[in-house]
């Protein structure tokens, strides 16, 4: 629309717009300020603020706090009680940011990723195994690497025709 700005004064819209491209219904339509939208008036039966503030303090109390708004209306219903909808509860502790697992949840503790460091060669040692392929199709060799994490150098390796814990273990105590 801002090539079209500066061709209009010397040429018009018609050509313009031809030229460019452009629908004349999009460049007058653009033109034409965007209407604000109109504030949605509130519904004759809508809760008052002291009964708004009254439904929170109930959904935030102790028989409730843990319990979900479908839990509370079934509650308040068999007591004899009615406040609101479900729906106006669920309105309510959104406007509030409460919309969320309302029961204690049990946290995760914090996962430390361990860390090796080592300052000098042959402090601190890392494996890891592999398979090689074999003669044949399907068959596969392991091949077991011991690294020194400071200098990156091999320790020691071996291969082996299957993976085993004791074979890991010999070659671990042979270095």
């Amino acid at each position: 629309m801002h090539d079209l700005a500066l061709l209009i004064p010397l040429v018009g819209v018609v050509a313009a717009c031809a030229v460019l491209c452009v629908s004349r219904a999009s460049y007058y339509r653009a033109q034409k300020p965007k209407p604000e939208p109109k504030p949605r008036p509130k519904p004759g039966r809508a809760l008052a603020d002291e009964e708004r503030d009254h439904v929170l303090a109930t959904l935030n109390s102790e028989p409730f706090m843990d319990k979900a708004p479908a839990q509370v209306y079934a509650k308040l219903l068999e007591d004899g009680e009615y406040m609101c909808s479900e729906r106006t509860m669920y309105r309510i502790l959104a406007e509030h940011e409460q919309v969320r697992e309302r029961r204690a949840q049990r946290r995760h503790p914090e996962y430390v990723k361990p860390q090796l460091v080592a300052t000098k060669p042959n402090q601190v040692w890392s494996w890891d195994t592999t398979k090689l392929p074999g003669p044949t199709k399907g068959s596969y060799f392991t091949l077991y690497i011991l690294l020194d994490i400071f200098s990156r150098y091999i320790v020691g390796w071996q291969v082996t025709k299957s993976e085993s814990a004791a074979v890991a273990q010999e070659l671990i105590d042979a270095c």
